[in-house]
């Protein structure tokens, strides 16, 4: 096959029961994507075709929708009487699948980021009014590194904006939430079940249910309490067993109530040390838990802030070590996330900032004139957010005018202040 739709191919990706995926061309903006195309004869079957038809087309209908770091994204679609393709985001790594047996396990880490970043994921989509119902290791793909993670075929996904009709009978029984077994109504929570047993999957290498067959795993889905992760991998804390717990609870109602609440504590594990103590390591979940709350970022959406985790440079530096020197030409500003720095003129101390507050920022603003007006120092070991200009360039515009607006807010609330000093003066 040389085309799909319009799209050029370079190789098969692989097939299922329904469709098969290519890796192809996309010539409207020269990048490579994955684009699925249903079977023909799929769309024919006499007894399923019509279910086949409303999948491809739930997933379909997603197209540039669900526009989030974590979620593969779907760029075109297109279904006619016996035919369909989908044109979606190539992530080249491969799925969790790699990564759930007991001899290749991610150290727990990691596996909290990759959790935690599909709880985001999660979060945003629900927001959009959108539960994913098969939330699976096949269904979380990663691209550079293990921890670069997305989120996958919506194929059964429920919008209520919508107002679809329940799919029932279909989807992975070892992932399901007991209401969505019972083929009852369901909501955001159910995803919430499902990633947490991914979580168990992915920190012991097993299911939590591992039935002789499909009845007797059924059975212990909507009976039976699974045993916690500990005691499948001694070195896993408390905290882990009880977040998974909680979010693999048999009645809705004592789950996790969203994907925030559910990320909030993954973080909390994390700060802990996961049963280890002081941690080295500074990942991708704990830079974002950090600046979530920061007010230079409120207006920042999820998406807009990631995009600050994957561009900027972060890093500790001791106290009387300075950061920025007067007088020397700058292309990056800063971001203090821990600690205190100095700010002075002619050895004259002009002000001291905490957590929260920039420095340096006019290497931005003002690319004409990029001098530093003052000698920014650590008065206190610190952990600074660096953000070179050029980096910034790569991100969106929606992102970049963030900047630009918080900025012009420091800028004015600085101006108000010197307005203060002088008239009281």
């Amino acid at each position: 096959m040389d085309h799909v739709a319009n799209y050029p191919v370079l190789r098969k990706l692989g097939e299922g029961a329904t469709s098969e995926v290519f890796l192809c061309q996309d010539p409207f903006r020269n990048r490579e994507v994955a684009v699925k195309r249903i079977f023909p004869e799929a769309l024919r079957d006499p007894s399923r075709g019509r279910l086949f038809r409303k999948l491809f087309f739930t997933e379909a209908s997603l197209a540039g929708k669900l526009n989030h770091p974590h979620i593969a994204q779907i760029y075109d679609a297109g279904i006619g009487e016996d035919s369909g393709y989908i044109v979606m985001e190539y992530v080249p790594g491969g799925t969790m699948e790699r990564f759930c047996a007991r001899d290749d396990l991610l150290a727990i880490e990691q596996t909290v980021e990759i959790v935690f970043k599909c709880t985001r994921a999660l979060a945003y989509a629900h927001m959009q009014g959108v539960t994913h119902r098969d939330i699976k290791p096949g269904n979380i793909l990663y691209a550079s590194s293990p921890t670069d993670v997305r989120i996958s075929d919506f194929g059964l996904a429920q919008n209520v904006a919508m107002e679809t009709t329940q799919i029932t009978g279909v989807g992975s029984p070892a992932y399901m939430s007991p209401e969505q077994i019972r083929e009852e109504l369901v909501d955001h929570r159910t995803d919430l079940y499902s990633l947490g047993v991914v979580m168990y999957q992915l920190l012991t290498g097993v299911l939590p249910f591992r039935g002789t067959n499909k009845f007797s795993m059924i059975y212990q889905i909507t009976q039976s309490e699974a045993p916690p992760p500990s005691s499948e991998r001694r070195e896993l804390p408390e905290s882990l067993d009880r977040i998974v717990r909680r979010a693999m609870q048999k009645e809705a109602a004592k789950r996790y109530h969203s994907a925030d609440e559910f990320a909030a504590d993954l973080i909390e594990a994390l700060r802990a040390g996961l049963g280890k103590g002081a941690r080295e390591t500074f990942g991708d979940a704990d830079k974002f838990a950090v600046l979530r709350p920061i007010a230079f970022f409120r207006a920042f959406t999820d998406q807009e802030l990631w995009e600050v985790v994957k561009l900027a440079l972060w890093g500790r530096v001791p106290a009387g070590q300075v950061i920025v020197h007067e007088g020397e030409r700058g292309d990056f500003f800063c971001l203090l996330v821990e600690g205190e720095v100095r700010v002075s003129k002619n050895k004259k101390l002009l002000t001291v900032l905490g957590p929260g507050e920039c420095f340096g920022e006019m290497a931005y603003l003002s690319a004409a004139s990029p001098e530093r007006g003052a000698t920014v120092t650590a008065a206190a070991p610190s952990r600074i957010l660096r953000m070179r200009v050029a980096d910034l360039e790569q991100a969106s515009i929606a992102c970049r005018s963030k900047f630009d607006r918080a900025f012009i807010g420091i800028l004015v609330e600085r101006l108000n202040l010197a307005n203060t000093r002088l008239t009281s003066g």
